[in-house]
């Protein structure tokens, strides 16, 4: 085995790539980083009827989002391509050839009907041995060559030896699991189609690829014990093994699509920031230090152990992810917000359009008061909406408008505003000057703080919940904050 850690994430393009494979995928990743190794991109598209070039391209894609860059695969290429199974037949082939050469496979002829009726023998004599009975195991190779040439079906089957005790896999993950020889049969490597079984086709490129670390869902411990007889009879070195937990959901069931969005595109689309993304799966099986939430990208490719990944079940929170991209938001600078997040979402917003110019300091005081309050990308367009409107199209929140600015004594705080903020001149119209302006007017006024600041809240943003005033009436400008007031005034009691 190469002394220089391989590993690989080998996706079927039979659909999206989902979530489980996404962490699957990234721990790939962090391990290849974190060891100065090569992670390995393949796709198992052995499947006919399920695996797509469009799937593939998306798992492609959701890659590329997810930042997961690969050193060897599709579009990169590499020594040891090529990274498709659909190409690499011929190397399924010659496996199975040299196997039959050397004895440790042959050709079993028995037909459905056969087995079936030998399954229930065995089972009707308690037989502890219920897996293929090993019909055509003694069979001669001229026999078995003389019965291929006349057309008869055949499947090859791997010859497991006769005094092979138990399998024992020394997991990176589990520890020690053990596995009962007797529930090892021969079974098939080839089919009778000509292709390959997942079993022997993945060991095949496995050991041809030199990976030294297999990590991957716990779904396929079951698989192990078989690929370990298809490594000894290749006479291949066996990887090191690691086997991660499930995801469920909130339910304590295996995530899946009633718990909501579960491929990484749906994700991608909802807003959620790729670095966040990979953060919070990450977490879901293993820990930096046991406390450590927030793990930037850099930390995770330099850190990552097996020895941290828990044998436990992970569970899926929604919640605990809004809360990572709402952190990753708030750690941008205002210069790369504006220009990563709240610009674009506003062009979406169709609140600015494509040849939309500021002043740049404008922007960034803008992206300061908003990027606190996003938690999502489309919150930012909610959030600047006060700030696009106009005296005249500025919405009033009907709630708002009730609680905040229609009580009795209202219109006179906002007459009192007014003529506050008039005095200031255009120059002056600083959120440091407004607020000087409003502070005195709640004991000149002998009404409670929150009441005035209120009012002139909603007077200004239509509704009672907004970014500090001082500020968002400096972006908003002098005159269309006077006009705002004086269209609000009639609504005040």
């Amino acid at each position: 085995m190469s002394d220089n850690v391989r590993v690989r994430f080998a996706p079927s393009p039979t659909g999206k790539l989902h979530i489980g494979g996404a962490r699957t995928a990234i721990y790939n990743w962090a391990f290849a980083r974190a060891n100065g190794g090569d992670f390995i991109l393949r796709i198992d598209d052995t499947d006919p009827t399920r695996s797509t070039d469009e799937n593939t391209q998306i798992i492609l894609r959701a890659m590329r989002w997810l930042g997961l860059d690969w050193d060897e695969g599709p579009e990169v290429g590499g020594d040891f391509g090529p990274y498709s199974q659909t190409e690499r037949l011929d190397m399924y082939k010659a496996a199975a050839q040299k196997m039959w050469d050397e004895g440790t496979a042959y050709p079993c002829f028995c037909t459905p009907e056969q087995l079936a009726a030998d399954r229930e023998a065995a089972q009707a004599r308690k037989d502890p041995f219920q897996g293929y009975q090993r019909r055509c195991r003694g069979l001669s190779r001229e026999e078995a060559q003389a019965r291929i040439d006349a057309g008869e079906p055949y499947v090859l089957r791997i010859k497991v030896p006769a005094d092979r005790g138990n399998v024992v896999i020394n997991d990176a993950v589990h520890g020690e699991v053990t596995f009962d020889a007797k529930e090892l049969d021969d079974f098939v490597i080839f089919r009778s189609d000509g292709t390959p079984t997942y079993n022997f086709a993945t060991v095949v490129d496995d050991a041809a690829m030199r990976i030294t670390h297999v990590i991957r869902g716990d779904d396929h411990l079951s698989n192990t014990p078989r690929q370990v007889m298809v490594y000894e009879a290749l006479g291949a070195p066996v990887p090191t093994f690691a086997h991660i937990s499930m995801i469920l959901g909130a339910d304590g069931k295996k995530l899946s699509k009633r718990h909501g969005a579960t491929s990484v595109e749906e994700y991608r689309d909802a807003g959620y920031l790729s670095d966040a993304f990979v953060n919070y799966l990450a977490l879901l099986g293993w820990s930096l230090d046991g406390e450590t939430t927030v793990i930037p990208r850099d930390v995770l490719a330099s850190k990552f152990s097996l020895d941290r990944i828990s044998k436990n079940p992970a569970t899926f929170d929604p919640k605990k992810l809004d809360w990572m991209n709402a952190e990753y938001i708030n750690a941008m600078s205002d210069a790369d917000f504006a220009d990563q997040i709240m610009l674009p979402e506003l062009l979406e917003a169709d609140m600015i359009d494509e040849g939309f110019e500021a002043d740049e300091a404008w922007v960034d005081a803008l992206a300061a008061i908003v990027r606190p309050r996003t938690k999502m990308p489309a919150d930012a367009a909610a959030v600047a909406a006060p700030v696009f409107a106009t005296a005249e199209t500025l919405a009033y929140d009907e709630k708002s408008v009730a609680k905040g600015l229609a009580k009795e004594g209202l219109g006179a705080v906002l007459d009192a505003a007014r003529t506050a903020l008039e005095a200031l001149s255009e120059d002056a119209w600083t959120p440091e000057s407004i607020d000087a302006a409003l502070e005195p007017l709640p004991e000149a006024l002998d009404v409670k703080k929150r009441l005035v600041f209120g009012a002139v809240r909603v007077a200004e943003c239509g509704n009672m919940v907004s970014p500090p005033l001082g500020e968002t009436m400096a972006l908003i400008g002098r005159d269309d904050c006077l006009a705002r007031i004086d269209r609000a005034r009639p609504m005040a009691g």
